[in-house]
């Protein structure tokens, strides 16, 4: 068995506003696990590296790459302890090969076409009224819950907008969760949760910035507002350092990217830790193609879930490829009958 990577840049539909600016293009990688002697066998995944978040996103990302490429061939284990969105594509890469190369990373109901997995409508940042324009048609899709990108306008017009919402859709009719991204200070933390929580908000993604957990902790304990921890999650692979910064916060939720986290494997890792403290969690894509999506949204069909996840559409992009998911008001479904054509991978710049 031998592997190849190929970089690739995706290109955004329209620019997303994120609390770290607008983006209008992300990079990725491709790797492939193929058979020597049939190139034409070969198990796909995507190493969905996140510039300004991915710890790996440096000048060492390459040559992790190369040093994977040459073990792979080796047959000797590379350590990727430090590189999340490597091993995401690895795992997915391996399992694809393993499973006939079908694209079939996860067999289960959903890949039979037979479930769905019920997803909340993420509405970027932008100004009041393009956001207000957004929440409106996730709503008319028929999205129950919706998650909202704040931080990035002047929050009394973000206020304005929570109150606009809840003045259309009360709480039982439109779950709403928002995600700071770390915009928050403890300065002004505490009441703006206390407004949000006035307003019938589900929860808040990261209120604070990562790396400050005595802080987030006494935040946890005081919020009328249930904390969800995503930022602070990255970077930490040690299982004991998992266990200590859950016991130390005791967050209300906590929030898995495994491009982000230690892959699938350390993601499952985090939600067994959580469940045994009695945490909340929910599954969300960070970017990825579909190539990555696919694979996701098969892993979180596995889950059994019983709360809206944050998977993306796989919309973003204009040139994102093929793939069997569907999105049906506010579920995602995959449709068995969707083959994928790897000539579309024939293309990619591929590294061996």
């Amino acid at each position: 068995m031998r592997l190849a990577y190929a970089p690739y840049i995706l290109k955004f539909r329209n620019p997303a506003g994120t609390s770290r600016g607008v983006l209008t293009e992300k990079p990725t990688f491709f790797i492939k696990v193929y058979d020597e002697n049939d190139h034409s066998r070969f198990g796909i995944g995507e190493c969905s590296v996140f510039p300004g978040l991915s710890p790996e996103a440096d000048g060492r990302f390459g040559y992790k790459l190369v040093e994977l490429l040459a073990n792979i061939a080796l047959g000797v284990e590379t350590d990727l302890s430090g590189y999340s969105s490597i091993r995401f594509g690895l795992e997915q890469a391996l399992r694809d090969y393993a499973g006939g190369c079908r694209h079939i990373y996860y067999p289960s109901v959903f890949t039979r076409g037979e479930g769905s997995i019920e997803i909340n409508g993420l509405v970027w940042m932008g100004d009041f009224d393009e956001m207000i324009e957004r929440i409106d048609e996730k709503v008319k899709l028929g999205f129950r819950c919706i998650k909202l990108k704040i931080g990035a306008i002047d929050w009394s017009k973000e206020l304005n907008m929570i109150e606009y919402i809840r003045n259309r859709y009360s709480d039982s009719t439109l779950q709403i969760r928002v995600d700071a991204n770390g915009a928050f200070t403890m300065d002004n933390a505490l009441p703006r949760l206390k407004r949000l929580a006035d307003l019938g908000v589900h929860s808040i993604e990261q209120p604070i910035p990562a790396g400050m957990p005595e802080l987030m902790a006494f935040l946890c304990q005081i919020s009328p507002l249930k904390i969800a921890l995503d930022e602070s999650l990255i970077g930490i692979s040690a299982i004991e350092s998992k266990a200590a910064l859950l016991d130390e916060v005791a967050p209300s939720y906590i929030i898995l990217k495994p491009s982000l986290c230690g892959g699938f494997s350390g993601a499952e890792e985090w939600i067994r830790l959580a469940e045994e403290r009695g945490i909340g969690w929910w599954i969300t894509s960070a970017l990825e193609s579909n190539v990555g999506l696919n694979a996701l949204a098969q892993w979180t069909a596995t889950l059994n879930t019983s709360i809206p996840q944050g998977l993306g559409t796989g919309n973003l992009y204009t040139n994102n490829f093929e793939c069997p998911l569907r999105l049906v008001s506010d579920h995602l479904n995959y449709d068995p009958s969707k083959t994928i054509d790897n000539d579309i991978y024939s293309k990619l710049d591929w590294r061996d």
